[in-house]
């Protein structure tokens, strides 16, 4: 079993973090932030004093972090990954970011002989705590290849979609439609729930039809209960439309719908809601109805 480095330790890297561990792997980690370090260290996973020294330490270095920003903080900065890694060592990048980032850290890495893959992922929290995650790898079929039994610790599948940044635009794709559905599901509940009827016999009506998706079966029940605890959290969402939507720009494709959903984050941002589940596009589909998603005689 390869020694790995996994820099990112918040909702989702922490679980992903464990299941490493759990198949076998010795886990060097890292986070800035001092008390995910800390209940990594208690899970079983090695100190890393930073991302040097995570890469120095490990043959394979996961990074699992916010935004293009903050991964190119981690790797290219100082005290980053690729200070601390040797020819050979794998970069692999599983965050949720612009893939012309991706290609650019993927040249910074091949100029030092270290190897990169992208490969964001889609689930949210509770599929990388069951380690059912499906995982979107851009960039060369041997790096591919070499780290797959590692990616199939935390995915139940594990697909090369194309070379570097391909794995990130194969997840602003995913991003788009599971956050046009959620905003479709939030009218569609609006309204029925607008017009006396219950919502959950509405959803346990339609989930076995055409409209049924693996969207509505995941956030029909928590916006029905009102639970916005977040498995995957609104600024996020945001920002992974924002960046579809910068790279649409780029390539001179309209994206109307993935426009008005982005603008939907936003406000709700405003309104301090960025840290709910993304459930929680609902909540502007609400306001401006003037009805909550839930059972009759609920509270």
């Amino acid at each position: 079993m390869a020694k790995l480095g996994f820099v990112g330790l918040g909702i989702m890297g922490s679980p992903m973090a464990r299941n490493l561990m759990k198949g076998g792997h010795e886990v060097v980690a890292f986070d800035v932030v001092p008390v995910l370090l800390e209940n990594a260290v208690a899970a079983g996973a090695q100190r890393g004093a930073s991302c040097a020294d995570v890469a120095a330490r490990s043959a394979i270095v996961i990074t699992m972090l916010p935004d293009g920003p903050e991964v190119e903080q981690a790797v290219l900065g100082p005290g980053g990954v690729l200070e601390g890694a040797g020819a050979g060592t794998t970069i692999v990048d599983m965050s949720s970011i612009s893939p012309l980032v991706s290609q650019k850290i993927a040249a910074a890495a091949a100029a030092k002989g270290v190897r990169f893959l992208d490969a964001p992922v889609s689930g949210g929290e509770p599929k990388a705590i069951d380690a059912t995650l499906a995982i979107m790898a851009g960039g060369d079929e041997a790096v591919f290849q070499a780290v797959l039994p590692v990616l199939q610790l935390l995915g139940s599948t594990v697909t090369l979609t194309g070379p570097v940044g391909a794995g990130n635009v194969t997840k602003l794709a995913n991003q788009i439609m599971v956050a046009c559905n959620i905003a479709a599901m939030g009218e569609a509940l609006v309204l029925a729930t607008k017009a006396g009827l219950d919502p959950e016999v509405v959803f346990n009506a339609v989930k076995g039809g055409l409209a049924g998706s693996t969207v509505l079966n995941a956030k029909a029940p928590m916006v029905i209960s009102r639970n916005f605890k977040p498995g995957f959290r609104i600024r996020l969402h945001q920002k992974d439309l924002r960046n579809a939507l910068l790279a649409a720009e780029s390539m001179k494709v309209g994206l109307p719908l993935t426009s008005l959903v982005q603008q939907i984050l936003m406000s709700l941002m405003n309104e301090g809601k960025g840290d709910l589940d993304h459930s929680a596009i609902v909540n502007f589909i609400e306001d401006m109805a003037g009805t909550e998603v839930k059972k009759p005689g609920a509270e």
